[in-house]
C-alpha cells in the first residue's frame, strides 16, 4: 500500500465512474504514498451528488476516472455498489479524511493548506484543527471568494507555503475543476476537494447526529439545516433511479448506456 499507483488497485465503476475499493485506512495508507513521491495527485471524495453530474458533465467525469484517488462518500455510493455486486468495505467521506490526514500530519510533520468556503470559516476551521491536533502546522489560509484576476496571487501563496497537503473547499464540480486545472503550477503533493468540510469544521455547520448518518438520512438533515440545499437534494431520486437501472441491466445482462 501506499506506492501511489492506485489505478492498480481494484475498484468499483458506479455509472461510470471508477472509485477505488479501498476502506479508510488503506485510502489514508495511499495518500502517504502520494505525499512521499513528492509529486501531484488529486484525491476525489464521490458521493452521490458527483456521480450524478458526472452523468452529463463530461470534464469532471475525466477529472474523476482521472484522479489518483476516488473513494466512497455516501450511503447511495455504498448501495449502489452493493446492488451492483461489489460492496465497498466502508463509506471514506471528505470530512472524516480531512480530520484524519490532519491527525496524521500533527504526527508526522506534514503542512497543511486550507483554501475555500466564506471570509473566516477557513480560520475557524484551522484553529480548532490545531486545538485538537497540538503541532499540526497549517501553513496557509485563504477563503473561497476571490475574483479570476486574483488567481495567480492565490496559486503563488500555496507554492511559496509548500503544502503537502491542499484542501479545497469550493464544492462539487468548482473544486475538482480548478485542482485540475493547476494541479502541475501548483506542485501539491495531494490536493483534494473537500465540499462544506469547513463549514463543518468551523461550527457553522453541524453535521448530522451519528444515528441518521447510519440510516442514510444525512440528506434530510443537510436540506432541514439549509432549505438552500434542495437543487442538491433532489438529485439523489435520480442517482437512485440510474443505480437501479444499472443493477437491473447487469443482471439481464444488458451493455449500461452510456
Amino acid at each position: 500500500m501506499g506506492d501511489g499507483n492506485v489505478r492498480n488497485r481494484k475498484y468499483t465503476e458506479i455509472l461510470g465512474i471508477k472509485i477505488d475499493a479501498l476502506d479508510m485506512a488503506s485510502s489514508l495508507e495511499v495518500i502517504e504514498g502520494f505525499i512521499r513521491s513528492r509529486t501531484p495527485h488529486i484525491v476525489v471524495t464521490a458521493d452521490s451528488y458527483c456521480v450524478t453530474l458526472a452523468q452529463k458533465d463530461r470534464e469532471l467525469r475525466e477529472i474523476v476516472n482521472s484522479a489518483d484517488l476516488v473513494t466512497p462518500d455516501s450511503a447511495g455510493v455504498l448501495l449502489a455498489a452493493r446492488l451492483n455486486g461489489t460492496p465497498f468495505a466502508e463509506r471514506v467521506s471528505g470530512v472524516d479524511m480531512l480530520v484524519l490526514l490532519c491527525e496524521r500530519a500533527s504526527r508526522l510533520g506534514h503542512r497543511v493548506f486550507l483554501l475555500g468556503a466564506a471570509p473566516g470559516v477557513a480560520e475557524t476551521a484551522a484553529k480548532n484543527l490545531t486545538k485538537r491536533f497540538p503541532g499540526l502546522k497549517i501553513v496557509g489560509i485563504q477563503h473561497g471568494y476571490f475574483g479570476p484576476d486574483e488567481t495567480d496571487a492565490v496559486i503563488k501563496s500555496i507554492r511559496d507555503a509548500q503544502p503537502d497537503l491542499l484542501f479545497v473547499a469550493f464544492g462539487i464540480p468548482m473544486q475538482e475543476k480548478w485542482i485540475s486545472k493547476h494541479k502541475d503550477v501548483l506542485q501539491v503533493p495531494v490536493a483534494m476537494g473537500v465540499g462544506g468540510s469547513f463549514d463543518v469544521l468551523s461550527g457553522k455547520v453541524k453535521r448530522a447526529p451519528e444515528w441518521m448518518q447510519r440510516y442514510c438520512l444525512e440528506w434530510v438533515h443537510r436540506l432541514m439545516s439549509n432549505p438552500r440545499k434542495i437543487s442538491k437534494v433532489m438529485t439523489l431520486p435520480a442517482f437512485a433511479t440510474m443505480a437501479l437501472g444499472a443493477a437491473a441491466a447487469k443482471r439481464l445482462g444488458l451493455k449500461p448506456r452510456r
